[in-house]
């Protein structure tokens, strides 16, 4: 017999962030963080499952991928939980395809295994709600769990060893706040050599300032969860912009450094403070790459972009986004 379905789904950007886990195996985080799911950051997933498959397949963006890459067992792994969950030894042929860059620092793993969860959930009838599949997506990325989904959600760290209140919860829907918007830069199409979950493992390893950081990630969560509720642009910017550059400073202080920015990240980073300096309110975000996400109400954005454009160099694209949907199961299938 054969179960086969398909889903799409949309990254998220974090303004608050996460780094690091306290269970590498559920995939457990220290801290709680909030994200905003975007629009047009997609991400599709055709799944089967088939009892006469001998073994799990998978084809990424067109290409086939061999069990010992990386990228397979993770999937592998997901699958397993997923036969667990439904008690069925059953093999499955999957294939995802992203409309964006991949392992670039644009959470495309987050779309790909919310998109996944959901159409495993479908295709094998197991009756899942949301908090169910954000708690599975959450098995095979952490920030997929925010992907499941639509407008502005937490990730709540929860602190039960079985992870069993650990999953995503929706702060507002993407209805709720439809000015704010998201100018993301792609500053480069590469992928990431240091990949989130080993440099968020060797940083908590070996940062001097990991400490610090989670003790004042409870007040950032605070400050944006209000700025949502109150649609204080102002308050989310700035304190989403400041949680960024905690982030990325015990990413440059763990042993190895892990420096994902290069030089027109930089370049954007002067250019949104000379503007905000010059009237016009925006702010960055970075997550793990060298992509910059600024924050800017929507009668702003098309002057936010035409300073970008015709003073950096170095940005070969940009996708404007605002607050999108969770995850959805449709009819269109990729094989």
């Amino acid at each position: 017999m054969s179960y086969k379905a398909s889903a799409v789904a949309n990254a998220n950007i974090a303004l608050v962030k996460y780094w690091g886990k306290r269970n590498e195996e559920l995939i457990l985080p220290q801290n709680s963080s909030i994200s905003m799911t975007v629009a047009g950051l997609q991400s599709y997933c055709t799944v089967e499952f088939d009892e006469n498959f001998e073994r799990d397949f998978l084809n990424l963006n067109g290409e086939d991928i061999e069990p010992d890459r990386k990228e397979f067992k993770n999937v592998q792994k997901f699958l397993d939980v997923v036969r667990q969950h439904c008690g069925k030894k059953i093999y499955a042929k999957v294939y995802g395809k992203n409309n964006f860059p991949t392992a670039a620092g644009l959470a495309s793993s987050a779309a790909a295994f919310a998109a996944l969860a959901c159409a495993c959930n479908s295709a094998l009838q197991l009756g899942l709600d949301g908090k169910g599949i954000s708690m599975l997506a959450r098995r095979g990325s952490g920030s997929a769990c925010r992907s499941c989904f639509g407008g502005f959600v937490e990730w709540l760290k929860g602190s039960k060893e079985d992870g069993s209140d650990s999953y995503a919860v929706q702060l507002a829907d993407e209805n709720y706040w439809p000015e704010f918007r998201m100018l993301i830069c792609i500053t480069s199409k590469a992928e990431k050599k240091i990949k989130s979950r080993a440099g968020m493992k060797q940083t908590v390893a070996t940062c001097p300032l990991y400490k610090c950081w989670l003790e004042s990630v409870e007040a950032d969560l605070e400050n944006v969860r209000n700025g949502i509720k109150n649609r204080d642009f102002s308050l989310v910017g700035r304190t989403a912009e400041h949680n960024c550059l905690k982030m990325h400073a015990t990413m440059m202080t763990t042993k190895p450094p892990i420096i994902y920015w290069n030089r027109t990240t930089i370049d954007i980073i002067h250019k949104v403070l000379e503007l905000r300096d010059s009237g016009l309110e925006c702010y960055f975000t970075i997550d793990a790459g060298p992509q910059v996400k600024i924050m800017c109400l929507e009668k702003d954005i098309n002057n936010l972009k035409s300073a970008l454009q015709n003073e950096i160099e170095g940005i070969i694209d940009f996708v404007e986004a605002k607050p999108g949907i969770g995850p959805k199961v449709v009819e269109e299938h990729l094989f």
